[in-house]
C-alpha cells in the first residue's frame, strides 16, 4: 500500500521496509517534529478555554505524592 509523506505528499510504501513512514525520509520526520515542537501543528481540542491552569490545591496534592515516594529524586 501507498501512503503520501504528510510533509512532502511523496509516496511512501507502508511496510516494515519503509524505516521512516508515514515520512518518505529522516529528513520530513525532523520537520514534523520540529513543527510539532514549535507549536506549528497540534490536534484541535473541543474547546480550548475549558483548560484551566493548575491550582494551588493540584500543586499541593502533586508535590504530596512526590514527596511520598521511595525514590530521593523527587527530594532535592
Amino acid at each position: 500500500m501507498l501512503v503520501k509523506c504528510p510533509i512532502c505528499t511523496k509516496d511512501v510504501e507502508w511496510s516494515e521496509a519503509s524505516l521512516y513512514r508515514p515520512f518518505c525520509s529522516k529528513k520530513c520526520q525532523l520537520i514534523d517534529l520540529g513543527e510539532w515542537a514549535g507549536e506549528e501543528r497540534s490536534i484541535p481540542a473541543e474547546n480550548k478555554s475549558t483548560k484551566r491552569p493548575p491550582s494551588q490545591a493540584d500543586i499541593e496534592d502533586i508535590e504530596a505524592m512526590l514527596s511520598q515516594q521511595q525514590d530521593d529524586f523527587f527530594k532535592h
